[in-house]
């Protein structure tokens, strides 16, 4: 495999800079819009060239959860699991990294990096796409069950749709270029602090609310008791 993955890393930087994507977002889901000038793949299908919003999705979820929109956001080309992807310097700009696929395919989306953030969000492919990935890039990439890859291009589903709640649930291993299979663990040994950060990422159904109410209770807890106390005093 005659320096592939230069290659790979040179069409990176190249494609990021070509498609330069309109950040149009609220950070929270780090929504961000996509134009491609090509086709390019993503699990289980192959976006035509076009312009394109990936999400975050809402989920209580500590997975990392992406959905994939045409530019009017009112169509879904597909739910995806991902995991956490990490580089060292956080660019300003998004960042889109590709893996090479056989001449005369496109190019299959890796992963991309909201503006600002030093994680991403790697995809997890169907594992007979992941295997044919892994052998030709020479490097370990995060599979699912292959029966699985029909619940991810449901057009439209809902959060709490049983196809979304599966691919949640969905059980991720590692497809090595050897063809060996192995777990995350294994193949993607933690970076710093990786669980807090991509926790802080993830949107969240969870509110605020109970520990905002858990507050208010101590407050008028306390001032009960300083007026008690003041009573008292002037008694």
């Amino acid at each position: 495999m005659t320096n592939l993955k230069t290659k790979t890393m040179l069409f990176v930087g190249l494609a990021a800079m070509a498609m330069a994507p309109a950040v149009k977002a609220d950070d929270w889901n780090q929504k961000t819009t996509f134009t491609f000038s090509g086709p390019v793949a993503i699990p289980g299908q192959v976006l035509p060239a076009g312009t394109y919003v990936f999400k975050l999705l809402n989920s209580s979820s500590s997975r990392h959860v992406v959905q994939v929109f045409n530019q009017d956001e009112n169509h879904v080309y597909g739910t995806f699991l991902a995991i956490p992807d990490y580089h060292m310097h956080a660019s300003s700009q998004t960042l889109v990294k590709f893996h090479e696929r056989p001449a005369g395919e496109p190019q299959a989306i890796k992963s991309w990096f909201y503006p600002g953030r030093n994680y991403g969000h790697e995809f997890v492919y169907p594992k007979n796409q992941a295997v044919q990935l892994a052998q030709l890039n020479d490097t370990p990439v995060p599979a699912m069950p292959t029966e699985l890859a029909e619940d991810t291009v449901k057009p439209d589903v809902k959060i709490n749709a049983p196809e979304v709640v599966a691919i949640i649930l969905a059980p991720v291993m590692v497809e090595k270029p050897t063809g060996e299979e192995v777990s995350l663990e294994t193949a993607f040994p933690a970076t710093p602090d990786t669980t807090k950060e991509s926790t802080d990422e993830l949107p969240s159904t969870a509110s605020w609310l109970p520990l905002i109410g858990l507050l208010g209770l101590l407050s008028l807890g306390t001032a009960a008791g300083l007026r008690a106390a003041a009573s008292v005093k002037e008694n």
